[in-house]
């Protein structure tokens, strides 16, 4: 006969990919767990970490691939705990940045199951620095901000106007799709020189990235072939990467700039 097991779902932050950034705390709560849902973007190999006996159920979501919805997934978590024991969600990045983390806490919740969360490293910051390349720079900004390229009903986030007036570093998930309407948007708001970065598969080994500026970002991911999903970079911060390339012209255009020796 099987022991009963107090049911808990433990949300844990996968990190952007590299299977060596998740936290002790994320790996902790997998050895432990009865059963794993994961996402796309899990890196498979985490799965390892789980007992060979638990359960490890694939409910992970693509564009143009949404085999689950949200509302299953909730409800599949309240089942798996009330019938196994501890359920670790796993979700990539952070799952409270823009990975509807907060709805599954907020669902269990309501079935009065114990919860816990365990942050991760998100993407959002990390894969621009793992390409050197700082979100914020004294002299160069004053801040960042993190958008979502593509709201829930499939349309431009209108938040993007507002950062192309900003001189905020702006960080886009989910904005592969409408990269050239981005770029448009920037510069119409006299940014088209501004420096872009575009990384896919950050932190793997299958990593790309393409540079460039607003006006030829969208040109030169085209034909690089890189796809969904990706993280965009766009801001004067960019041109620290060590791979960029900028005239002294432009380097005269930054005195900020000026002060930091060329890796051209």
């Amino acid at each position: 006969m099987t022991s009963y097991k107090t049911p808990k779902i433990t949300l844990v932050g996968a990190g952007p990919g590299d299977p060596e950034l998740l936290t002790l705390k994320g790996l902790k709560a997998l050895q432990t767990a009865d059963v794993v849902l994961y996402d796309a973007l899990v890196n498979p190999a985490l799965l390892d970490h789980a007992p060979d006996d638990a359960l490890k159920v694939f409910v992970g979501k693509r564009k143009h691939d949404h085999r689950f919805r949200q509302e299953e997934i909730n409800t599949l978590l309240v089942e798996f705990a009330n019938a196994y024991g501890h359920v670790v969600r796993l979700k990539g990045g952070d799952p409270f940045v823009f990975g509807r983390g907060h709805e599954e806490i907020a669902h269990a919740r309501a079935w009065d199951i114990e919860t816990d969360i365990v942050p991760g490293i998100s993407s959002c910051i990390s894969l621009p620095e793992l390409q050197e390349v700082p979100v914020t720079r004294r002299g160069l900004n004053e801040s960042f901000w993190v958008l979502t390229g593509t709201t829930r009903t499939g349309q431009l986030s209108d938040d993007i106007a507002v950062a192309a007036r900003s001189s905020a570093t702006a960080i886009i998930l989910m904005g592969m799709s409408k990269l050239k309407e981005i770029a448009a948007i920037f510069s119409l708001h006299g940014k088209g020189d501004t420096p872009v970065l575009v990384i896919q598969n950050g932190s793997l080994p299958n990593e790309r990235k393409v540079l460039g500026t607003v006006d030829t970002i969208a040109e030169k991911v085209t034909a690089a072939g890189l796809g969904h999903p990706g993280l965009i970079v766009i801001g004067e911060v960019v041109r620290l990467h060590p791979s960029f390339n900028f005239t002294e012209a432009a380097r005269a255009r930054q005195p900020a700039l000026a002060q930091i020796p060329s890796h051209a």
